[in-house]
């Protein structure tokens, strides 16, 4: 008999589905302090990766510049039957080309608020994205879930 977790698991289209679909992923990077630090994050998909800009002096970036390992976590449901759900836990890296990051914060801009995404990057954009940098999480361990499989069964 299957494992209840080889039943629950998502296959790879439906976690990359997922994943483009979601709205806030919970980040977890390691304090100094050896706790977890918390943040709810918009992301977008992009090369298959998670992407996210925030600003260079937050505490995820001084952690991150500590120690690259990173835990992201999306989920949806309320009811058990209906949860759904994934974990990445990978290596953060952080990329600081200004251009870069404003393209990132023009496609959450267009995912989050609706806004079109420029073609080039518009110059008024530069000042903003100086001032952040974007991090992209490359995966070690990917696990899901996906409740909904279990018919109400539990």
């Amino acid at each position: 008999m299957p494992s209840r977790r080889a039943q629950i698991a998502m296959t790879d289209e439906e976690r990359e589905r997922f994943l483009e679909e979601g709205w806030t992923l919970q980040l977890a990077t390691n304090g100094p302090g050896g706790f977890p630090h918390l943040a709810a994050m918009w992301y977008v998909m992009r090369d298959g990766l998670i992407h996210f800009t925030t600003f260079t002096k937050s505490q995820k970036i001084v952690n991150v510049r500590r120690d690259p390992r990173i835990t992201a976590m999306l989920e949806t449901g309320r009811a058990y039957a209906e949860l759904r759900g994934l974990v990445i836990r990978g290596e953060a890296e952080l990329d600081e080309d200004v251009r870069a990051t404003a393209a990132i914060m023009s496609l959450v801009a267009n995912k989050y608020r609706g806004m079109p995404v420029p073609a080039e990057t518009p110059e008024a954009a530069l000042p903003a994205a100086a001032k952040r940098v974007t991090v992209r999480i490359r995966p070690d361990r990917v696990y899901s879930w996906d409740h909904t499989r279990l018919g109400g069964r539990y």
